[in-house]
């Protein structure tokens, strides 16, 4: 536990999210109400270097911090990056080629120059087999004997690896094997990666492949993670924030380093479920536009949907993580014509040197060039206090573009825009049509450094008729891991008939995954009533492959449940019948208390500034006369008109004609979309 002996300097809470592009930094001083906002440039593969910058942007260093939660890229750039430990597999004798068969899809159905798949994460030559099996039912078909793990251990031993991963065939039903085999390893590899841990549940490619991931990102995640724990000493509690929705210790996360595969965009995504409880809003599609991706949740009654079969890089990421919608589309994204079409991203220009406007040395057009140009963004501020934004290296990096098509510079950038909104509205659409929800009945919350400034033309395009960003909109992924609860989650199959109910085997699985998860936060807050368990049933019928989400509570009722899966069905595909239907797994879910549990920034009521007339692109006839209002200023305001822009030092609210806007107390900004 943290040191607590310097009171007078252990003051401040913080929330860091580490992103591709800017570091953010929310901090606040519970005893006074004091509130601080920042970002640096992220400092790329420096974890600690990146959070001692923002610390140091909202005056702070590690010695003022009393907790630290922190979102972090450092497992999404390893994936997509490839830079993975060698690892060796351990698998029942039989299956140790279920990573290259893998599944029939091709990455490119039409493309013949691709290859169908990405190789195997382990050659050959690292592909163990060992004599045992267990069959689906848990039932043990072929002993593992004491002998036959000598022989595997002393195989591993000689390969020389830092990691290695077990994945036995049915290791979900009965870990025994596993289990034996993983106590031995340690003897000879620090890490170890058992797939009835990673990910218990059937799917013997996804789980191998996961479990094999989760191994190969052990080691340099460690390491990360070690010199944060020097970096933090034993005087600041340091949480990170995992990819279902909660933060979580570093001792649990090490064990599970995939769990922070979608980190930072899942603290968003917290930070928007907070924002919709708060304000009563019952759908609401988070939208999280950094400086390399855009990344799009579907919030329902203040909870974000939850999925489990997404991929990363290419490769299968079977864990249970908010179902967010990622594309590589963001501010910094850089702008490409291909013969007669424009593509935009997904590479992107990062912090350094940044966009052609940054003059830090980017030539290269980004959708963050076409905005200046457009006039939504501004040159008479320094961006953060530090950049000088310069319209003409902005123009100049879009002449090209331009040139292609022989039209005009702000021609060019307003088709860059549409092309980025198109691609943005393909991911609304897949979070909300393909979920079975009406995206028109949701309220679109912008944040992120440019989603406020594409979100009121993107809800028009989309049908949305509600726009809402929040306070600290610039750096809310930030505050989502402030504010964060400490959350536990965990999957388990179970393959149980409605035919074949057994309600006290439920109760069992249910309490003995419960009580252990709960035992970290009770070392936190002991009372019984500050820890909260939701338990969902992973339900289908019988022959289906994918599964619908019901939650339930105990006694676990056949009736009941049944019903409830029946009408998310329905709800879902358009249809229910009558036929047999199974649980296939169970999910329970365990949190507790947050930090810092109401946000108590409240609006500027200071006084109020004249806003400076300026000229925006709107559409390709001309630019309008579009006034600019200080966000800090505003204080509490109705009636906003559009065309207007409303600037902070790092984001930048953009309403078209039509569009009207209000400032409530709380610093939250109300857009209604005109037609």
């Amino acid at each position: 536990m943290p040191d607590r002996s310097h009171p007078r300097r252990q003051t401040w809470r913080v929330g860091v999210d580490i992103g591709g592009t800017f570091t953010d930094v929310v901090a606040t001083k519970p005893a006074t109400g004091d509130w601080r906002a920042a970002k640096s440039p992220s400092l790329a593969g420096d974890a600690d270097a990146s959070i001692t910058a923002a610390l140091a942007a909202v005056g702070l260093d590690w010695v003022d911090v009393a907790d630290l939660v922190l979102g972090t890229t450092m497992v999404t750039n390893a994936i997509v990056e490839g830079d993975l430990a060698p690892v060796a597999l351990v698998a029942t004798k039989g299956f140790r080629d279920t990573l290259e068969i893998a599944r029939q899809n091709r990455r490119e159905l039409y493309r013949l120059e691709v290859e169908p798949k990405l190789p195997p994460l382990v050659p050959l030559s690292r592909r163990l087999e060992v004599a045992e099996r267990v069959g689906p039912d848990g039932r043990v078909i072929t002993p593992l004997t004491d002998e036959e793990v000598e022989r595997v251990v002393a195989e591993v031993a000689k390969l020389g690896v830092p990691a290695v991963a077990v994945a036995l065939q049915h290791g979900y039903a009965n870990p025994m094997h596993e289990a034996r085999l993983g106590k031995r390893l340690h003897a000879v590899v620090r890490h170890v990666a058992l797939s009835h841990e990673i990910n218990p549940e059937p799917r013997e490619f996804e789980r191998t492949s996961v479990t094999v991931l989760a191994a190969a990102l052990m080691p340099s995640t460690t390491d990360q993670l070690d010199r944060l724990r020097h970096k933090a000493g034993n005087r600041t509690r340091l949480s990170l924030f995992h990819s279902a929705g909660g933060m979580a210790s570093i001792e649990s996360v090490s064990e599970r380093p995939v769990a922070l595969a979608l980190s930072g965009p899942a603290a968003g995504v917290a930070a928007a479920c907070g924002a919709t409880r708060e304000l009563g809003l019952e759908a609401v599609i988070s939208f999280d536009m950094g400086g390399t991706t855009t990344d799009a949740c579907l919030v329902l009654d203040g909870r974000a949907q939850i999925g489990s079969g997404r991929s990363l890089g290419g490769r299968p990421l079977r864990q249970v993580m908010v179902a967010v919608e990622s594309i590589g589309a963001g501010g910094g994204s850089i702008v490409r014509t291909d013969g007669k079409a424009v593509r935009v991203g997904p590479d992107s220009a990062g912090a350094h040197p940044g966009p052609a406007c940054y003059g830090q040395g980017g030539t290269a057009a980004t959708v963050t060039d076409a905005n200046l140009v457009l006039g939504y963004l501004g040159t008479d501020r320094l961006l953060g206090g530090a950049i000088r934004l310069d319209a003409d290296e902005a123009r100049r990096s879009l002449e090209p573009v331009a040139r292609v098509f022989g039209i005009g510079i702000e021609q060019a950038a307003i088709g860059v825009r549409r092309v980025v909104n198109a691609s943005m509205a393909r991911a609304l659409r897949r979070v909300t049509v393909e979920r079975g929800v009406d995206a028109r009945r949701c309220t679109l919350l912008a944040f992120g450094g440019a989603g406020p400034m594409h979100a009121v033309a993107l809800a028009r395009e989309f049908g949305i008729r509600r726009v809402l960003v929040p306070c600290f909109s610039s750096t809310f992924s930030a505050l989502g891991c402030l504010t964060a609860e400490p959350r536990y989650t965990e999957q388990r199959a179970v393959r149980m008939r409605s035919t074949d109910w057994n309600r006290d085997k439920i109760a069992e699985i249910c309490d003995e995954i419960g009580r252990r998860l709960a035992a970290p936060l009770l070392v936190d807050d002991p009372s019984p009533d500050g820890v909260a368990t939701r338990r969902v049933a992973l339900a289908h019928y019988l022959g289906q492959s994918d599964t619908v989400e019901v939650p339930f509570t105990l006694p676990a009722d056949v009736d009941r449940l049944g019903e409830d899966f029946r009408d998310r069905h329905r709800e879902l595909f358009g249809f229910a019948t009558d036929e047999l239907w199974e649980i296939e797994a169970l999910r329970i879910e365990v949190s507790g208390r947050s930090l810092v549990r109401t946000v108590t920034k409240t609006a500027s009521s200071g006084a109020k500034k004249e806003p400076v007339a300026s000229r925006c692109w709107f559409n390709a006839s001309g630019p309008v006369s579009t006034p600019r209002h200080d966000r800090g200023a505003l204080g509490v305001a109705d009636g906003i008109m559009g065309p207007t822009v409303i600037e902070d030092d790092w984001s930048t609210i953009v309403l078209d004609p039509g569009s009207t806007a209000r400032v409530d107390g709380a610093g939250h900004v109300h857009v209604e979309v005109g037609p």
